[in-house]
Protein backbone atom coordinates (compact mmCIF):
# COMPACT_ATOMS: atom_id res chain seq x y z
CA UNK A 1 0.00 0.00 0.00
CA UNK A 2 2.78 2.43 0.94
CA UNK A 3 4.63 1.52 -2.25
CA UNK A 4 1.54 2.25 -4.35
CA UNK A 5 1.10 5.58 -2.61
CA UNK A 6 4.75 6.42 -3.27
CA UNK A 7 4.37 5.60 -6.98
CA UNK A 8 1.20 7.71 -7.18
CA UNK A 9 2.86 10.72 -5.54
CA UNK A 10 5.92 10.33 -7.78
CA UNK A 11 3.73 10.34 -10.89
CA UNK A 12 1.82 13.40 -9.68
CA UNK A 13 5.07 15.24 -9.04
CA UNK A 14 6.44 14.28 -12.44
CA UNK A 15 3.24 15.42 -14.15
CA UNK A 16 3.31 18.74 -12.27
CA UNK A 17 6.98 19.30 -13.18
CA UNK A 18 6.25 18.55 -16.84
CA UNK A 19 3.31 20.95 -16.79
CA UNK A 20 5.44 23.72 -15.25
CA UNK A 21 8.20 23.06 -17.80
CA UNK A 22 5.68 23.36 -20.64
CA UNK A 23 4.35 26.63 -19.19
CA UNK A 24 7.84 28.17 -19.15
CA UNK A 25 9.12 26.63 -22.39
CA UNK A 26 10.69 29.24 -24.62
CA UNK A 27 10.46 29.58 -28.38
CA UNK A 28 12.32 31.77 -30.86
CA UNK A 29 10.92 35.25 -31.21
CA UNK A 30 8.47 35.09 -34.14
CA UNK A 31 9.54 36.99 -37.23
CA UNK A 32 13.22 37.23 -36.39
CA UNK A 33 15.20 40.13 -34.97
CA UNK A 34 13.13 43.31 -34.82
CA UNK A 35 13.67 46.86 -33.60
CA UNK A 36 11.33 49.70 -32.68
CA UNK A 37 12.08 53.41 -32.69
CA UNK A 38 10.25 56.44 -31.36
CA UNK A 39 10.14 59.07 -34.08
CA UNK A 40 9.56 62.62 -32.88
CA UNK A 41 8.10 65.00 -35.47
CA UNK A 42 8.74 68.72 -35.75
CA UNK A 43 5.17 69.97 -36.28
CA UNK A 44 1.63 69.21 -37.45
CA UNK A 45 1.69 71.45 -40.50
CA UNK A 46 -0.62 70.30 -43.26
CA UNK A 47 -2.93 68.24 -41.09
CA UNK A 48 -6.41 68.16 -42.64
CA UNK A 49 -8.00 68.42 -39.19
CA UNK A 50 -9.10 71.68 -37.60
CA UNK A 51 -9.66 72.81 -34.02
CA UNK A 52 -12.90 74.39 -35.22
CA UNK A 53 -14.23 70.89 -35.95
CA UNK A 54 -13.15 68.72 -33.02
CA UNK A 55 -15.98 66.28 -33.76
CA UNK A 56 -13.77 64.95 -36.56
CA UNK A 57 -11.27 63.50 -34.06
CA UNK A 58 -13.09 63.34 -30.70
CA UNK A 59 -16.23 61.38 -29.86
CA UNK A 60 -19.44 63.10 -28.79
CA UNK A 61 -18.88 61.68 -25.29
CA UNK A 62 -15.37 63.16 -25.14
CA UNK A 63 -16.64 66.55 -26.31
CA UNK A 64 -19.43 66.46 -23.72
CA UNK A 65 -16.93 65.70 -20.94
CA UNK A 66 -14.72 68.58 -22.03
CA UNK A 67 -17.61 71.00 -22.44
CA UNK A 68 -18.81 70.19 -18.91
CA UNK A 69 -15.37 71.23 -17.62
CA UNK A 70 -15.01 74.19 -20.00
CA UNK A 71 -12.03 72.62 -21.77
CA UNK A 72 -11.27 73.51 -25.37
CA UNK A 73 -9.41 71.33 -27.84
CA UNK A 74 -5.86 72.55 -28.50
CA UNK A 75 -3.03 71.77 -30.90
CA UNK A 76 -2.04 68.63 -28.98
CA UNK A 77 -5.44 67.15 -29.80
CA UNK A 78 -4.95 67.51 -33.55
CA UNK A 79 -4.12 64.18 -35.20
CA UNK A 80 -0.67 63.82 -36.76
CA UNK A 81 -0.45 64.88 -40.40
CA UNK A 82 -1.32 61.69 -42.34
CA UNK A 83 1.11 62.71 -45.10
CA UNK A 84 3.94 62.58 -42.57
CA UNK A 85 2.87 59.09 -41.55
CA UNK A 86 2.79 57.98 -45.19
CA UNK A 87 6.25 59.39 -45.90
CA UNK A 88 7.70 57.65 -42.85
CA UNK A 89 6.13 54.35 -43.93
CA UNK A 90 7.52 54.84 -47.46
CA UNK A 91 11.07 54.49 -46.07
CA UNK A 92 10.37 50.79 -45.46
CA UNK A 93 9.59 50.86 -41.75
CA UNK A 94 6.21 49.87 -40.32
CA UNK A 95 4.29 52.49 -38.33
CA UNK A 96 2.79 50.53 -35.43
CA UNK A 97 1.60 53.28 -33.04
CA UNK A 98 1.31 57.04 -32.73
CA UNK A 99 0.79 59.77 -30.15
CA UNK A 100 -0.80 63.03 -31.23
CA UNK A 101 -0.24 64.65 -27.82
CA UNK A 102 3.52 64.05 -28.12
CA UNK A 103 3.62 64.25 -31.93
CA UNK A 104 5.48 60.95 -32.10
CA UNK A 105 5.33 57.74 -34.11
CA UNK A 106 6.44 54.26 -33.09
CA UNK A 107 7.98 52.38 -36.00
CA UNK A 108 9.22 48.81 -36.39
CA UNK A 109 11.83 47.39 -38.74
CA UNK A 110 14.14 44.41 -39.23
CA UNK A 111 17.06 46.44 -40.61
CA UNK A 112 18.47 49.21 -38.47
CA UNK A 113 19.81 51.12 -41.47
CA UNK A 114 16.22 51.93 -42.49
CA UNK A 115 15.92 54.32 -39.57
CA UNK A 116 18.57 56.55 -41.18
CA UNK A 117 16.11 57.24 -43.98
CA UNK A 118 13.49 58.21 -41.41
CA UNK A 119 15.89 60.50 -39.56
CA UNK A 120 16.74 62.27 -42.83
CA UNK A 121 13.13 63.42 -43.42
CA UNK A 122 12.85 67.19 -42.97
CA UNK A 123 9.85 66.93 -40.61
CA UNK A 124 11.58 64.48 -38.24
CA UNK A 125 13.15 66.04 -35.15
CA UNK A 126 14.76 62.88 -33.82
CA UNK A 127 14.66 59.09 -33.48
CA UNK A 128 15.29 56.96 -30.41
CA UNK A 129 15.54 53.18 -30.24
CA UNK A 130 13.03 51.99 -27.64
CA UNK A 131 12.86 48.22 -28.19
CA UNK A 132 14.92 45.30 -29.44
CA UNK A 133 13.24 41.93 -29.75
CA UNK A 134 14.46 39.22 -27.37
CA UNK A 135 16.01 36.11 -28.84
CA UNK A 136 13.24 33.99 -27.34
CA UNK A 137 9.97 34.34 -25.48
CA UNK A 138 7.83 32.08 -23.31
CA UNK A 139 5.61 29.86 -25.43
CA UNK A 140 2.05 31.14 -25.69
CA UNK A 141 0.09 29.78 -22.76
CA UNK A 142 -3.44 28.42 -22.89
CA UNK A 143 -6.19 30.03 -20.86
CA UNK A 144 -6.36 29.14 -17.21
CA UNK A 145 -9.12 26.80 -16.16
CA UNK A 146 -11.64 28.69 -14.06
CA UNK A 147 -14.27 28.09 -11.37
CA UNK A 148 -17.91 28.89 -11.99
CA UNK A 149 -18.71 29.23 -8.27
CA UNK A 150 -16.94 30.53 -5.19
CA UNK A 151 -16.11 28.24 -2.30
CA UNK A 152 -18.60 28.28 0.56
CA UNK A 153 -16.02 29.86 2.89
CA UNK A 154 -15.95 32.92 0.62
CA UNK A 155 -19.44 33.83 1.84
CA UNK A 156 -19.96 36.32 4.65
CA UNK A 157 -23.75 36.37 4.79
CA UNK A 158 -24.07 39.07 7.44
CA UNK A 159 -22.26 41.69 5.35
CA UNK A 160 -23.24 42.92 1.90
CA UNK A 161 -19.59 43.43 0.86
CA UNK A 162 -18.31 40.04 1.90
CA UNK A 163 -14.52 39.90 1.80
CA UNK A 164 -14.14 43.44 0.42
CA UNK A 165 -15.79 45.22 3.35
CA UNK A 166 -12.50 46.30 4.94
CA UNK A 167 -10.98 47.84 1.80
CA UNK A 168 -14.18 49.70 0.87
CA UNK A 169 -15.05 50.84 4.40
CA UNK A 170 -11.54 52.12 5.18
CA UNK A 171 -12.04 54.90 2.60
CA UNK A 172 -15.63 55.79 3.50
CA UNK A 173 -16.95 53.97 0.45
CA UNK A 174 -19.78 52.10 2.14
CA UNK A 175 -21.55 55.32 3.15
CA UNK A 176 -21.08 56.74 -0.35
CA UNK A 177 -22.61 53.60 -1.85
CA UNK A 178 -25.50 53.72 0.59
CA UNK A 179 -26.42 57.12 -0.81
CA UNK A 180 -26.65 55.61 -4.28
CA UNK A 181 -23.25 56.69 -5.56
CA UNK A 182 -21.85 53.52 -7.09
CA UNK A 183 -20.21 54.88 -10.24
CA UNK A 184 -23.26 54.98 -12.46
CA UNK A 185 -22.77 57.21 -15.48
CA UNK A 186 -18.96 57.23 -15.10
CA UNK A 187 -16.67 55.46 -17.57
CA UNK A 188 -13.41 53.98 -16.30
CA UNK A 189 -10.55 52.71 -18.46
CA UNK A 190 -8.33 50.01 -16.95
CA UNK A 191 -4.83 50.00 -18.45
CA UNK A 192 -3.09 46.69 -17.84
CA UNK A 193 -1.28 43.71 -19.31
CA UNK A 194 -4.17 41.27 -19.69
CA UNK A 195 -7.58 40.25 -18.42
CA UNK A 196 -7.42 36.48 -18.25
CA UNK A 197 -10.90 34.91 -18.41
CA UNK A 198 -12.72 38.13 -17.47
CA UNK A 199 -15.05 37.42 -20.41
CA UNK A 200 -16.13 33.98 -19.16
CA UNK A 201 -15.92 33.92 -15.35
CA UNK A 202 -19.56 34.14 -14.19
CA UNK A 203 -18.88 36.67 -11.42
CA UNK A 204 -18.02 39.25 -14.10
CA UNK A 205 -21.27 38.78 -16.03
CA UNK A 206 -22.81 41.91 -14.49
CA UNK A 207 -19.81 44.16 -15.26
CA UNK A 208 -20.63 46.84 -17.83
CA UNK A 209 -17.76 46.42 -20.31
CA UNK A 210 -18.31 48.88 -23.15
CA UNK A 211 -15.25 47.85 -25.15
CA UNK A 212 -11.71 46.49 -25.30
CA UNK A 213 -8.53 47.62 -27.03
CA UNK A 214 -4.96 46.41 -27.40
CA UNK A 215 -1.95 48.69 -28.02
CA UNK A 216 0.89 46.22 -27.45
CA UNK A 217 2.94 45.27 -30.51
CA UNK A 218 2.24 42.63 -31.70
CA UNK A 219 -1.45 42.62 -30.79
CA UNK A 220 -2.80 39.69 -28.79
CA UNK A 221 -5.23 37.18 -30.19
CA UNK A 222 -7.45 38.26 -27.29
CA UNK A 223 -6.75 40.28 -24.16
CA UNK A 224 -8.74 37.65 -22.24
CA UNK A 225 -6.00 35.02 -22.59
CA UNK A 226 -3.21 37.34 -21.45
CA UNK A 227 -2.04 37.68 -17.82
CA UNK A 228 -4.57 37.78 -14.99
CA UNK A 229 -3.30 41.00 -13.41
CA UNK A 230 -5.99 43.11 -15.09
CA UNK A 231 -8.66 40.63 -14.04
CA UNK A 232 -7.71 41.14 -10.41
CA UNK A 233 -7.78 44.92 -10.84
CA UNK A 234 -11.18 44.75 -12.56
CA UNK A 235 -12.58 42.69 -9.69
CA UNK A 236 -11.58 45.29 -7.08
CA UNK A 237 -13.46 47.89 -9.10
CA UNK A 238 -16.42 46.21 -10.69
CA UNK A 239 -17.39 42.82 -9.27
CA UNK A 240 -20.81 42.80 -7.64
CA UNK A 241 -21.65 39.59 -5.81
CA UNK A 242 -23.59 40.53 -2.67
CA UNK A 243 -22.38 38.97 0.58
CA UNK A 244 -19.21 37.75 -1.12
CA UNK A 245 -17.39 40.41 -3.13
CA UNK A 246 -18.49 43.96 -4.01
CA UNK A 247 -16.15 46.37 -5.79
CA UNK A 248 -15.77 50.10 -5.27
CA UNK A 249 -17.60 51.12 -8.48
CA UNK A 250 -19.94 48.26 -9.41
CA UNK A 251 -22.21 50.41 -11.58
CA UNK A 252 -19.55 52.22 -13.62
CA UNK A 253 -18.86 51.36 -17.27
CA UNK A 254 -15.47 49.95 -18.27
CA UNK A 255 -12.98 49.97 -21.11
CA UNK A 256 -10.44 47.14 -20.78
CA UNK A 257 -7.20 48.20 -22.46
CA UNK A 258 -3.99 46.22 -22.82
CA UNK A 259 -0.82 48.34 -23.03
CA UNK A 260 1.66 46.34 -20.94
CA UNK A 261 3.91 43.76 -22.64
CA UNK A 262 4.41 40.95 -20.15
CA UNK A 263 7.21 39.42 -22.25
CA UNK A 264 9.63 42.34 -22.05
CA UNK A 265 10.29 45.66 -20.33
CA UNK A 266 11.18 48.52 -22.65
CA UNK A 267 10.64 52.19 -23.39
CA UNK A 268 8.19 51.16 -26.11
CA UNK A 269 5.65 50.43 -23.37
CA UNK A 270 5.51 54.17 -22.74
CA UNK A 271 4.41 54.61 -26.34
CA UNK A 272 1.75 51.91 -25.88
CA UNK A 273 0.54 53.67 -22.72
CA UNK A 274 0.38 57.06 -24.43
CA UNK A 275 -1.62 55.61 -27.32
CA UNK A 276 -3.94 53.91 -24.82
CA UNK A 277 -4.74 57.06 -22.82
CA UNK A 278 -5.26 59.09 -25.98
CA UNK A 279 -7.70 56.44 -27.14
CA UNK A 280 -9.43 56.59 -23.75
CA UNK A 281 -9.68 60.37 -24.05
CA UNK A 282 -11.14 60.16 -27.54
CA UNK A 283 -13.65 57.55 -26.35
CA UNK A 284 -14.90 59.85 -23.58
CA UNK A 285 -13.47 58.03 -20.55
CA UNK A 286 -13.74 59.93 -17.23
CA UNK A 287 -11.28 58.05 -15.00
CA UNK A 288 -8.23 55.91 -15.81
CA UNK A 289 -6.86 53.20 -13.55
CA UNK A 290 -3.21 52.46 -14.32
CA UNK A 291 -1.58 49.87 -12.09
CA UNK A 292 1.64 50.15 -14.10
CA UNK A 293 5.02 51.74 -13.57
CA UNK A 294 8.57 51.70 -14.92
CA UNK A 295 12.10 52.68 -14.00
CA UNK A 296 14.33 49.76 -15.09
CA UNK A 297 14.28 48.04 -18.47
CA UNK A 298 15.78 45.03 -20.22
CA UNK A 299 18.23 47.44 -21.81
CA UNK A 300 19.70 49.01 -18.69
CA UNK A 301 21.23 51.88 -20.65
CA UNK A 302 17.66 53.23 -20.87
CA UNK A 303 16.92 52.99 -17.12
CA UNK A 304 15.63 56.13 -15.42
CA UNK A 305 17.54 57.97 -12.73
CA UNK A 306 15.91 59.62 -9.73
CA UNK A 307 16.62 63.06 -11.21
CA UNK A 308 14.25 62.24 -14.06
CA UNK A 309 11.25 61.71 -11.75
CA UNK A 310 10.02 65.24 -12.34
CA UNK A 311 6.68 64.49 -14.02
CA UNK A 312 7.94 65.53 -17.41
CA UNK A 313 11.24 63.89 -18.42
CA UNK A 314 9.73 60.55 -19.41
CA UNK A 315 7.25 60.39 -22.26
CA UNK A 316 4.79 58.45 -20.10
CA UNK A 317 4.83 60.98 -17.24
CA UNK A 318 4.67 63.94 -19.61
CA UNK A 319 1.55 62.33 -21.11
CA UNK A 320 0.08 61.52 -17.70
CA UNK A 321 0.52 65.12 -16.57
CA UNK A 322 -1.69 66.24 -19.46
CA UNK A 323 -4.70 64.09 -18.54
CA UNK A 324 -6.38 66.36 -15.98
CA UNK A 325 -6.14 69.15 -18.53
CA UNK A 326 -8.15 66.95 -20.87
CA UNK A 327 -10.77 66.41 -18.16
CA UNK A 328 -9.67 62.94 -17.03
CA UNK A 329 -8.61 61.79 -13.56
CA UNK A 330 -5.66 59.39 -13.66
CA UNK A 331 -5.22 57.12 -10.64
CA UNK A 332 -1.82 55.39 -10.80
CA UNK A 333 -0.02 52.94 -8.54
CA UNK A 334 3.05 54.22 -6.68
CA UNK A 335 4.99 50.99 -7.23
CA UNK A 336 6.26 48.17 -5.05
CA UNK A 337 9.93 49.11 -4.69
CA UNK A 338 9.92 50.29 -1.09
CA UNK A 339 12.10 47.36 0.00
CA UNK A 340 14.38 47.37 -3.06
CA UNK A 341 17.52 49.40 -3.70
CA UNK A 342 15.46 51.80 -5.85
CA UNK A 343 12.79 52.50 -3.17
CA UNK A 344 11.22 55.34 -5.13
CA UNK A 345 8.01 55.71 -7.08
CA UNK A 346 8.07 54.75 -10.76
CA UNK A 347 7.01 56.66 -13.85
CA UNK A 348 4.26 57.78 -14.41
CA UNK A 349 3.59 57.91 -10.64
CA UNK A 350 5.72 61.08 -10.62
CA UNK A 351 3.27 62.91 -12.91
CA UNK A 352 1.58 66.15 -11.89
CA UNK A 353 -2.20 66.50 -11.47
CA UNK A 354 -2.83 62.78 -10.92
CA UNK A 355 -3.59 60.64 -7.87
CA UNK A 356 -0.67 58.36 -7.00
CA UNK A 357 -1.66 55.57 -4.63
CA UNK A 358 0.47 53.76 -2.08
CA UNK A 359 -0.47 50.75 0.03
CA UNK A 360 -1.27 50.29 3.72
CA UNK A 361 -1.97 47.29 5.93
CA UNK A 362 -5.23 46.83 7.90
CA UNK A 363 -3.67 48.77 10.81
CA UNK A 364 -3.48 51.81 8.47
CA UNK A 365 0.33 51.75 8.52
CA UNK A 366 2.14 51.89 5.22
CA UNK A 367 3.20 48.57 3.68
CA UNK A 368 6.99 48.18 3.61
CA UNK A 369 6.97 47.43 -0.13
CA UNK A 370 5.05 50.58 -1.06
CA UNK A 371 7.24 52.96 -3.09
CA UNK A 372 8.09 56.34 -1.65
CA UNK A 373 8.68 59.90 -2.86
CA UNK A 374 9.29 62.71 -3.24
CA UNK A 375 9.48 63.56 -6.93
CA UNK A 376 12.75 65.01 -8.20
CA UNK A 377 11.19 68.49 -8.19
CA UNK A 378 10.10 68.16 -4.57
CA UNK A 379 6.39 67.25 -4.80
CA UNK A 380 4.87 64.92 -2.19
CA UNK A 381 4.36 61.37 -3.43
CA UNK A 382 2.46 59.14 -3.01
CA UNK A 383 -0.64 61.30 -2.86
CA UNK A 384 -2.96 58.94 -0.98
CA UNK A 385 -3.00 55.45 0.54
CA UNK A 386 -5.42 52.53 0.47
CA UNK A 387 -5.52 48.92 1.62
CA UNK A 388 -2.98 46.96 -0.39
CA UNK A 389 -1.41 44.58 2.08
CA UNK A 390 -3.51 42.65 1.38
CA UNK A 391 -6.43 43.46 -0.94
CA UNK A 392 -9.21 41.01 -1.74
CA UNK A 393 -9.21 40.20 -5.48
CA UNK A 394 -10.70 37.68 -7.89
CA UNK A 395 -8.14 35.79 -9.95
CA UNK A 396 -8.18 34.63 -13.55
CA UNK A 397 -9.23 31.25 -12.20
CA UNK A 398 -12.36 32.77 -10.70
CA UNK A 399 -11.23 32.35 -7.09
CA UNK A 400 -11.12 34.90 -4.29
CA UNK A 401 -7.68 35.47 -2.78
CA UNK A 402 -5.86 38.16 -0.82
CA UNK A 403 -3.06 39.72 -2.84
CA UNK A 404 -0.54 42.48 -2.10
CA UNK A 405 0.67 45.48 -4.06
CA UNK A 406 -0.09 49.06 -4.97
CA UNK A 407 -1.59 47.53 -8.12
CA UNK A 408 -4.57 46.59 -5.98
CA UNK A 409 -4.76 49.52 -3.58
CA UNK A 410 -5.04 51.73 -6.68
CA UNK A 411 -8.39 50.41 -7.98
CA UNK A 412 -9.86 50.73 -4.48
CA UNK A 413 -9.28 54.47 -4.88
CA UNK A 414 -10.18 54.62 -8.58
CA UNK A 415 -13.64 53.20 -8.03
CA UNK A 416 -14.44 55.65 -5.25
CA UNK A 417 -13.17 58.54 -7.38
CA UNK A 418 -15.81 57.48 -9.91
CA UNK A 419 -18.49 57.36 -7.19
CA UNK A 420 -17.50 60.77 -5.86
CA UNK A 421 -17.55 62.27 -9.35
CA UNK A 422 -21.01 60.80 -9.91
CA UNK A 423 -22.11 62.69 -6.80
CA UNK A 424 -20.26 65.89 -7.71
CA UNK A 425 -20.76 65.86 -11.46
CA UNK A 426 -20.17 69.60 -11.90
CA UNK A 427 -16.57 69.38 -10.68
CA UNK A 428 -13.56 69.34 -12.99
CA UNK A 429 -10.92 66.61 -12.99
CA UNK A 430 -8.45 68.86 -11.19
CA UNK A 431 -11.07 69.76 -8.58
CA UNK A 432 -11.89 66.10 -7.93
CA UNK A 433 -8.18 65.36 -7.41
CA UNK A 434 -7.90 68.20 -4.90
CA UNK A 435 -11.10 67.17 -3.09
CA UNK A 436 -9.82 63.60 -2.65
CA UNK A 437 -6.44 64.73 -1.33
CA UNK A 438 -8.03 67.30 1.00
CA UNK A 439 -10.13 64.55 2.63
CA UNK A 440 -7.06 62.53 3.63
CA UNK A 441 -6.01 61.93 7.22
CA UNK A 442 -2.45 63.25 6.88
CA UNK A 443 -3.37 66.41 5.02
CA UNK A 444 -1.62 68.85 7.33
CA UNK A 445 1.60 66.88 7.79
CA UNK A 446 2.17 65.10 4.47
CA UNK A 447 5.32 63.05 4.00
CA UNK A 448 6.87 60.93 1.29
CA UNK A 449 6.02 57.57 2.80
CA UNK A 450 2.35 58.03 3.72
CA UNK A 451 1.63 60.99 1.43
CA UNK A 452 -1.46 62.96 2.40
CA UNK A 453 -2.79 59.76 3.95
CA UNK A 454 -5.93 57.68 3.61
CA UNK A 455 -8.76 59.60 1.94
CA UNK A 456 -12.30 59.58 3.30
CA UNK A 457 -14.64 59.77 0.34
CA UNK A 458 -17.72 60.22 2.50
CA UNK A 459 -16.06 63.16 4.25
CA UNK A 460 -15.10 64.55 0.82
CA UNK A 461 -18.70 64.36 -0.36
CA UNK A 462 -20.20 65.88 2.80
CA UNK A 463 -17.61 68.70 2.86
CA UNK A 464 -18.43 69.67 -0.72
CA UNK A 465 -22.20 69.51 -0.18
CA UNK A 466 -21.85 71.76 2.86
CA UNK A 467 -19.57 74.11 0.95
CA UNK A 468 -16.68 73.19 3.27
Amino acid sequence: MNRLLFVFLFLCLALFSFSREEETKKVKYPGGKTYMYRVTLTDKHGTPFSLSQPQDFLSAKALERRARQNIQADSTDLPINPDYISEVAATGVEVVSKSKWNNTLLVRCHKTDLIKRVAALDFVRGVNKVWTSPDSIVKSRPRLQYHTEFNRWDTISENHYGVTVEQVEMLGGVKLHNYGYTGKGITIAILDGGFMNADVIPCFNTVKVVGTADFVVPRSETIFKEIEHGTKVLSVLAANIPNRFVGTAPDASYWLIRCEDSESESLAEEDYWAAAVEFADSAGVDVINSSLGFHAFDDHTTDYSYSQLDGNSSLISHTASMLAGKGIVLVNSAGNDGMSAWKKINVPADADNIITVGAVAPNRRNAAFSSIGPTADGRVKPDVMALGSPTAVITGRGTIIKDVGTSFSTPVVTGLVACLWQALRNKTAKEIIDIVINSSDNLHTPDNIYGYGIPDFWKAYISEKKGR
